[in-house]
């Protein structure tokens, strides 16, 4: 949040089982970082841990190529090659990418239940080139692109994420909350526009890294416009959203904010022949729906991962690598 060092020390595996890591290896080192303040009520706390490996069983050379291969447990990853080094192969479906100072970077995210047995080869010899692609016409560019730079962002460090809990299918009610991490220096709100056909209540929002509450309005067509507030699109006296306002993000910091909102969608979230029917698109990364009480799984479009709640609801778990919306079709049918 703050972007300050936190203080941190090597421990013993015996420590750190001590410490509260129960299965910590006793033949291993841990590291032990002192958070920057005790975790809120339904908060969280954000690391970022720097570290420096030498392996010469994962990172070798052939020949002349050189290899990385290691098993990869983190959900989200990404392994930018040496200056100059060009991508021959790699094993996992993967986001090809190239960083602000021309390196090439391999990026992914892993929806499986293990690790990811990623090997990477690649040699020397990529030319020089531009990190970002290009946005205008010019003699080598036929046509203007400028979607280019938004399709070729890092799905993988994108952290947006949202909990659907859906009520009883014949009201076409549901809850949900969004969590996302804002970085951009001065921005001090975030805007969430209404899709049209659905109505919203009891929005409200809190920083996860303190649990503070945050101020909110909910603004429609003309007030929009008065408030000067950038919906990404034209205004008419349909358009909704909920304003959230927080103090502007210094230079360095950021601030991951929760937000709640409770919606009703007719067109989206409702009964055919008995079953309950969701259909609805997802942008973000990771997206989770809980069904309502007493209600199964008959059917799904999108590849979901399925457990259930401590209470003994259904959690399907959708997660999109791609960098554009997935079209989530659910069919439920009621418990006997």
């Amino acid at each position: 949040m703050t972007g300050r060092a936190l203080k941190w020390e090597i421990v013993s595996g015996k420590q750190a089982r001590a410490e509260g890591h129960p299965t910590a290896d006793l033949e291993t080192e841990w590291i032990k970082v002192h958070l920057a303040r005790p975790v809120p009520a339904n908060g969280q706390a954000r690391v970022l841990i720097d570290k420096t490996y030498e392996d010469a069983a994962s990172y070798r050379r052939d020949g002349d190529a050189i290899v990385f291969e290691r098993s990869l447990g983190i959900r989200r990853n990404s392994v930018v090659l040496p200056a100059g080094f060009r991508l021959v192969s790699c094993n996992v479906p993967s986001q090809i990418l190239v960083t602000d100072d021309g390196r090439v970077m391999v990026s992914f995210m892993n929806p499986g239940p293990g690790a990811a047995a990623l090997v990477l080869r690649a040699k020397p010899g990529l030319p020089a080139g531009t990190a970002r692609p290009a946005t205008t016409s010019g003699p080598e560019t036929p046509r203007a692109l400028p979607s280019q730079a938004s399709r070729l962002a890092e799905r993988a460090r994108q952290d947006r994420e949202i909990v659907y809990s859906l009520d009883d299918p014949a009201t076409h009610r549901f809850s949900l909350y969004h969590d996302y991490t804002e970085t951009r220096p001065g921005v001090d709100r975030y805007v969430n526009v209404v899709r049209a056909g659905s109505t919203v209540s009891s929005p409200s929002a809190i920083v996860l890294d303190t649990g503070e509450v945050l101020e909110h309005e909910t603004l429609k067509g003309a007030a929009i416009t008065r408030a000067k507030i950038d919906v990404g699109g034209p205004v008419d006296a349909s358009t909704e959203a909920v304003v959230i306002r927080f103090p502007p993000v210094e230079q360095g910091q950021s601030l991951r904010i929760r937000i709640s909102e409770t919606y009703t969608d007719k067109e989206r979230y409702y009964v055919d022949g008995g079953e309950l029917v969701w259909d609805r698109s997802f942008g973000r990364p990771r997206n989770t729906v809980i069904l309502p009480d007493n209600w199964t799984i008959v059917a799904s479009a999108m590849p979901a991962t399925v457990t259930e709640t401590e209470t003994g609801r259904q959690r399907l778990y959708f997660e999109n690598a791609r960098p554009d919306e997935i079209q989530v079709l659910i069919r439920a049918r009621r418990v006997r």
